[in-house]
């Protein structure tokens, strides 16, 4: 059956590629975003209607109920974020809460009010900093959650927003699932700018450096983490929507490899000789892994691109942008 969609940052990285796969499906997929385009792809090609507007505000929502008076599905992406040099630096904590409550707040009012289906983003960065303290062995289960001490306040915001769904679920009948993403990569996705996650900047640097040069990592390079390949990442959403578990789950992958290692495999993918030296800077945890078993057990699914495989996607795709 043909939806009426609704993706809240569908101009963003992982909001455009899965307004791709539901508009090829057929779908009429209307798209909001703070950004007038998506820098990468034309909008002809991934939605029916793009309408650039600020999710915070009311006046958006009710422009979006005047035009299509509600929709079947809602995909809440849009969030304040980045990558480590946005989000663990503090300069930009009171954007990143007020920002995407907001946006929360008048997407659980406006799904209840149209009795929209609705996928909410959460992210890895709502789990424990006690934790993950050992790059070896991070616990991120999802019934680890509490007691709640996320390292950032863009992970105490997600905490809320996912209590946030569940209460509008328990006490309005809004039918949510949420999905816990654990650092989504790949082609389209930004990779300069201050914004970008590691796969994204470790490609950039590699590939903007001349051979024999070096490159440099922020902290020591043990930090582990796991990346999961966007493609995979919408596999992940589609079929938790189309299941009846609300979640929270895990969407990542297990390949946990340490940033010093990731740099080394892009490196070799670049051809070049490059040296890695470790300075000091923004690191977050010190590890940080998908635990996969509660979407094995209730999706029956699991990521299988292999890491390498798409970080060399993504490495020439980044080293195309440049040239």
């Amino acid at each position: 059956m043909k939806k009426k969609i609704l993706i809240c940052g569908g101009g963003g990285f992982i909001g455009h590629h899965l307004a791709k796969r539901l508009h090829k499906e057929g779908h009429k997929v209307v798209v909001v975003d703070l950004k007038m385009q998506n820098e990468y792809a034309n909008k002809d090609d991934y939605c029916s209607a793009y309408l650039p507007g600020d999710l915070t505000t009311e006046w958006v929502w009710n422009e979006l109920n005047d035009i299509y008076g509600g929709f079947d599905e809602v995909y809440q992406l849009a969030a304040d974020m980045g990558g480590a040099g946005y989000i663990f630096t503090g300069e930009n904590d009171l954007n990143v809460m007020t920002n995407s409550a907001m946006i929360n707040l008048h997407a659980v009012k406006w799904a209840v009010k149209w009795k929209s289906k609705v996928f909410y983003s959460s992210s890895a960065c709502m789990y424990p900093a006690y934790n993950q303290e050992d790059p070896n062995n991070p616990k991120c289960s999802e019934n680890s959650a509490y007691p709640a001490a996320p390292d950032s306040e863009y992970g105490w915001e997600k905490l809320f927003s996912e209590r946030l769904y569940l209460t509008a679920n328990r006490n309005a009948g809004l039918d949510v699932r949420i999905a816990r993403f654990h650092n989504i990569f790949g082609p389209e996705g930004t990779w300069d700018g201050g914004k970008e996650k590691a796969p994204a900047a470790l490609c950039r640097k590699i590939a903007k450096a001349l051979d024999g040069g070096e490159i440099e990592i922020w902290g020591p390079g043990t930090q582990t983490r796991s990346f999961l390949y966007i493609d995979e990442c919408v596999e992940a959403i589609l079929r938790l929507m189309q299941s009846d578990f609300l979640g929270p789950v895990n969407v990542g992958s297990e390949e946990m490899i340490a940033i010093n290692d990731l740099a080394q495999m892009i490196i070799k993918i670049s051809n070049k000789n490059l040296s890695v030296v470790n300075v000091s800077g923004p690191v977050g945890v010190m590890g940080r892994n998908s635990d996969n078993h509660l979407i094995r057990e209730k999706l029956h699914w699991e990521p299988s691109m292999r890491l390498e495989d798409g970080i060399k996607l993504t490495y020439n795709w980044i080293k195309s942008q440049i040239k």
